[in-house]
């Protein structure tokens, strides 16, 4: 696995997330005929949460970045986007995993939505995530604390 570090974002990462987020949401949304490079970035700048959210960083360098926004009956991971060149080295599993595990201690659901077809969905079932209802854009997915022995 790459070495990363994760810290909390600031307002002024925005625009990168916002590229990101159209980098890796584009052609999952082209298949599903949803593609507009315009709204793909004004959704997640009208939404982004510095204090909710980490950027992660490789190297230093800026590479993704996850948001965890609470609920009233869950937190809702969001924003979760990593540089497609970095896909695959097992940064995504550790990242969920230590959020996982942070939601496991709190005994704190965990939600997220995905596009339906896309590849992330096998992470998120890899590590937990059940289908709790499905439309035709999105597949939203739940996965429950595990309680840990103390």
């Amino acid at each position: 696995m790459t070495d990363w570090e994760i810290r909390p974002a600031s307002a002024a990462d925005v625009e990168a997330v916002a590229e990101l987020r159209a980098v890796v949401l584009r052609a999952d949304l082209e298949r599903l005929g949803r593609y507009d490079a315009h709204r793909v970035r004004r959704r997640l700048r009208d939404r982004f949460v510095p204090a909710h959210t980490q950027v992660i960083e490789v190297g230093g360098v800026f590479a993704g970045c996850v948001a965890l926004r609470p609920a009233h009956d869950a937190h809702w991971l969001e924003h979760f986007y990593l540089d497609p060149d970095l896909q695959g080295r097992g940064i995504g599993s550790a990242v969920l995993r230590m959020l996982a595990e942070r939601c496991d201690r709190e005994a704190t659901r965990l939600r997220l939505s995905v596009l339906r077809g896309s590849n992330a969905r096998r992470l998120y079932e890899r590590h937990g995530f059940t289908v709790e209802s499905e439309d035709p854009v999105d597949v939203f997915m739940l996965r429950e604390p595990v309680s840990t022995p103390r």
